[in-house]
């Protein structure tokens, strides 16, 4: 795969107003809620999947064949996070939209137009903030939403922490670097305790 090559690259990082369904490598952290290690154990640098860990890795593996447009680079499921490179590749195809019309024949009144107005303000904001078709914040909604339903589905007491941590990989020096940071991660996991941010600290460093 050719990398960054006037295609994917971006200029800067967490741009405000960039569109999230672009093309473009981001690196994603997302952990469990309140840092449970349910996904396994870290022994002697290698990662000990539990059989629920087994199922959050299967499930991040199959994220291309349910999101057009998707593609994957290095990830890992560690006890209590997980670490995945997510590349868009901008050939989006959205989800096919219900355009049936709601109108119906009524008495006009002054009530009805304030009614309809808010609603329609209403859905215009709940459409802003909303994850959008192709969109990176849909790709890993779906993935968490997975997850869990398979957890409740299993009986398992599970939940995730209601954000997650994305980075716009600027370059190929840098997806190289994080891609070595993802595979080493089991490695360096005495390193980072649970509350410690390891990879906040490893992106920034230049």
């Amino acid at each position: 795969m050719t990398l960054f090559k006037n295609k994917y690259h971006i200029g800067t990082i967490r741009l405000r107003g960039w569109d999230y369904r672009g093309a473009g490598y981001y690196f994603v952290t997302i952990c469990t809620k309140n840092r449970a290690r349910i996904f396994g154990t870290v022994e002697n640098g290698e990662v000990r999947l539990s059989s629920f860990g087994e199922i959050a890795a299967q499930c991040w593996a199959e994220i291309p064949n349910h999101h057009t447009g998707v593609d994957l680079g290095e990830f890992v499921v560690m006890p209590d996070h997980v670490h995945g490179i997510i590349i868009l590749t901008g050939l989006v195809v959205d989800a096919l939209q219900c355009n049936a019309s709601t109108t119906t024949t009524t008495t006009t009144t002054t009530t009805t137009t304030t009614t309809t107005t808010i609603t329609t303000a209403k859905s215009e904001r709940m459409s802003a903030i909303s994850p959008k078709t192709g969109s990176l914040g849909t790709v890993v909604r779906s993935y968490k939403s997975a997850v869990s339903r398979l957890a409740h589905q299993a009986g398992v007491k599970f939940g995730w922490q209601d954000r997650y941590w994305e980075h716009i990989i600027r370059n190929e020096v840098e997806f190289h670097r994080i891609s070595q940071y993802i595979l080493q991660n089991p490695a360096k996991w005495e390193e980072y305790p649970a509350d410690d941010n390891g990879w906040v600290e490893m992106v920034q460093t230049r």
